[in-house]
């Protein structure tokens, strides 16, 4: 076994043969080269103590240069890197939500660049606030009185509760109990806040008289969840936001809004339901919270909106400054917002609207056109096809409800389609579909243009990839 050991090359010996063969790799930070070098031979000294390996030719350098050089350049690559998202699903949680409007990447990146006003008045040469940078783009499309934003809606509800319900109950119907990713839970969110959750109504009806018959000396406030990633179907009721406003302010107590996904815009040409949005809840609920990177397609954020008297005192909390955004969120989010200034310019240049909004004509024209350029650079190595499909908009927002589209299906000849998906995680950079019917999927939906000639780069590297472990 020691000569096994010995057997293994040195770091000096394999830089030297790599740095022949690929020069750039000479550019490279040299500790990081030295470490990765020194990783990629740990497995094998792993395996020479399992004795999985029996001969020193099995450590022979120049057979493995091949895959330490792939080892090393996947190395440099950092954690956090860009996929394509053919899977259909707009607002991917596990993808990042949102991909941010041409303007926002801009906006992040002057904000990266150097030192900004974040809380710095210019008009005064005084202490400002960061709030001021976006909420007046929210006073103006939502016509709430007063914003602040947080690092997600999660942070912002709790905050709400926090602020308002701390020792206090908390009226909800049983049917908004919800359970997000993560197995986060609004009872224990609430809990954590310090308010008392009270729960009226039964799972898929909920009346007026529920609500009422709750409020007591201790209700704080009576509060409305989106049920994020389901939907009851069937025999269901729930209470119009109208009339638990009224009841609420009859009684003196407070009518919260968690709306979720937070919709500046209707989406029922696109065939999905047509809930409330934002502007049309404020008129009705004390404070309303919602998500910036769902579907008003900017980034994580949690945005509360309503009277200006309770987001002062929202402001106030010491919570505030944990849960506070940093410059790059809120240079992305005031572009974004700005868009919606004008809602023809927003469905065209914000990606996450543009996705859910696309007709299904052009998206069958789109997985044609995917479909041609498959051909070109796969030639006779799989089977390719269009069929019809359905993405699904994600993030929780509107569940269940399918979309339209045509998806092309790649069906390998020489290998199971199963090896492909794997293969298809290794390449750079890597793509995300879904197997249907032994073939893999991937829906234009999700794709940008500009995404096409990367994505046939990626598949005919990850067929390469596949053939050669058999």
């Amino acid at each position: 076994m020691s000569n096994l050991f010995a057997a293994i090359p040195s770091v000096d010996l394999c830089k030297n043969l790599l740095f022949e063969r690929e020069p750039d790799l000479g550019k490279m930070n040299p500790e990081l080269l030295r470490k990765l070098i020194t990783n990629y031979w740990d497995t094998f000294r792993q395996k020479i103590k399992a004795g999985q390996i029996k001969s020193s030719h099995e450590l022979d350098v120049t057979v493995h240069l091949d895959s330490l050089s792939r080892f090393i350049k996947l190395g440099q690559k950092p954690n956090l890197r860009r996929v394509i998202n053919g899977a259909g699903v707009v607002v991917h949680t596990n993808l990042g939500r949102s991909v941010l409007p041409l303007e926002a990447q801009q906006a992040v990146n002057l904000a990266a660049q150097g030192y900004t006003n974040l809380e710095f008045d210019l008009q005064t040469g005084n202490r400002g606030s960061r709030y001021n940078l976006v909420e007046g783009w929210l006073q103006e499309i939502t016509g709430a009185e007063a914003a602040v934003v947080v690092n997600n809606n999660a942070a912002a509800v709790m905050l709400m509760l926090d602020t308002f319900c701390r020792g206090g109950e908390v009226v909800l119907s049983r049917g908004e109990l919800v359970e997000i990713g993560g197995s986060f839970r609004i009872p224990n969110v609430m809990r954590k806040s310090g308010a008392i959750l009270r729960e009226v109504g039964a799972t898929n009806r909920t009346h007026l008289q529920d609500y009422a018959e709750a409020i007591c000396q201790e209700t704080r406030a009576l509060m409305r969840v989106h049920t994020s990633n389901y939907r009851i179907v069937g025999f269901h009721s729930k209470v119009s936001l109208e009339e638990l406003s009224n009841l609420a302010h009859a009684n003196k107590i407070l009518l919260l809004e968690d709306l979720g996904s937070g919709s500046l815009i209707h989406f029922a040409q696109a065939g999905l339901p047509d809930e409330p949005t934002v502007q049309e809840t404020v008129r009705y609920a004390d404070l309303v919270s919602f998500s910036g990177d769902k579907v008003l397609g900017g980034p994580q954020a949690g945005i509360i909106v309503g009277r200006k008297d309770l987001v002062d005192q929202l402001k106030r909390n010491q919570l505030t400054r944990a849960l506070r955004c940093d410059k790059l969120c809120l240079a992305a989010l005031e572009a974004s917002l700005r868009l919606y200034l004008d809602l023809d310019m927003a469905k065209h240049e914000i990606p996450t609207l543009k996705a859910i909004l696309t007709p299904y004509e052009e998206l069958a024209s789109q997985a044609e056109h995917l479909a041609r350029g498959f051909q070109a650079v796969l030639s006779a190595k799989c089977q390719i096809s269009c069929q019809k499909s359905v993405s699904r908009v994600g993030g929780g927002a509107f569940p269940q409800y399918d979309l339209p589209t045509v998806m092309v299906f790649l069906k390998p000849d020489n290998f199971p389609v199963e090896k492909l998906k794997k293969a298809l995680l290794t390449v750079d950079p890597p793509v995300i579909g879904h197997i249907e019917d032994d073939a893999f999927g991937i829906d234009p939906r999700t794709l940008a243009l500009t995404d096409y000639p990367i994505l046939f780069k990626s598949v005919l590297d990850a067929f390469s990839v596949a053939e050669k472990i058999g």
